[in-house]
């Protein structure tokens, strides 16, 4: 059973930063693709970014991309969300969720583990 805890949500102006960090109880990172996801109020939970179990490739949706950066740190188990320059459409619940496949995925049916989700508020 693997548990992820994702931190570091809040409440930021638009341009400001914040980084997200997701916990895992288990040492998972060395092959399963790891990747974030949101969902704002009313709308389907979306791809946001994916790191690629082994090679850690990485993917992002096209509206993060050159302003969201997923890295992960092994030793702690632990992979990360870098979020600069936010846009008040960026405003969602985050989650890690940790892919059945060491290929990166976005689609949401390839993961079989999820965190709890972190609340991201950006503020025009």
């Amino acid at each position: 059973q693997v548990q992820l805890v994702e931190s570091g949500g809040g409440l930021v102006q638009a341009g400001g930063s914040l980084r997200l960090s997701c916990a895992a109880s288990a040492r998972t990172f060395s092959w399963n693709a790891m990747g974030w996801f949101r969902q704002a109020p009313g709308k389907e939970r979306e791809f946001v970014a994916v790191t690629a179990g082994n090679s850690y490739t990485t993917r992002y949706t096209d509206s993060v991309k050159g302003r969201f950066t997923i890295s992960v740190d092994s030793a702690k188990s632990t992979v990360y969300l870098q979020m600069n320059s936010l846009k008040p459409e960026d405003t969602a619940v985050y989650y890690c969720a940790r892919s059945r496949y060491s290929t990166y995925s976005w689609n949401l049916r390839d993961y079989d583990y999820w965190g709890q989700g972190t609340q991201v508020t950006v503020s025009s």
